[in-house]
């Protein structure tokens, strides 16, 4: 074997190296950016029963709309903790019915005014923002390692070691989507 055949397989050896830890690196970031999403999503879950105790004190005509926030608490921890789709689906019902258990609040003035549920509604909006940005680190991370698991040459490398794919985190919620009506009548 000649010099410039020994220089082409350390380079290939080189790059096979220098991929497969970029890999890592990827898949590394993209467990750490979903433990984060995980950790707001927790002390999200563990704010609701001090949210539902202080509504069900106001509201005692609302229990469907307090059961329903419970069952979908109850839902997203049945979820198993590998199946991000399926967190994602819950967690975005969850928050579907946060928003309706909002929504009745405002007929309430007395809760509107009650000082603990104001703590609880400004804390649940901030955990809602900490979501927000664990949800799209995440995404960014996922994004990163997707890229390299498909791009050539990196993906014989992702192809040899099993290296797959992450899947986005992403909550539907089709209100959010949806235009808003103006009028001006």
């Amino acid at each position: 074997m000649d010099i410039i055949g020994i220089v082409i397989l350390a380079a290939l050896a080189g790059y096979a190296i220098i991929a497969y830890n970029g890999l890592v690196k990827s898949r590394q970031m993209t467990r750490e950016a979903w433990s984060g999403i995980d950790v707001q999503l927790k002390r999200r879950a563990n704010l609701i029963p001090n949210l539902l105790a202080t509504v069900k004190g106001f509201a005692k005509h609302e229990s469907e709309t307090l059961e329903n926030v419970t069952k979908m608490r109850a839902r997203v921890g049945d979820v198993a903790s590998g199946d991000i789709a399926g967190r994602a689906q819950a967690e975005g019902m969850l928050s579907q019915a946060l928003g309706k258990l909002m929504m009745v609040a405002e007929n309430y003035p007395d809760l509107k005014a009650n000082e603990n549920f104001l703590e609880l509604q400004s804390a649940l909006a901030d955990m809602e923002d900490e979501i927000q940005m664990s949800r799209r680190y995440y995404n960014g991370a996922a994004r990163a390692l997707n890229v390299k698991v498909e791009s050539f040459p990196s993906n014989i490398i992702a192809n040899t070691f099993k290296f797959e794919m992450s899947e986005y985190f992403e909550l539907d919620n089709d209100a959010d989507r949806a235009l808003p009506e103006v009028s001006f009548d």
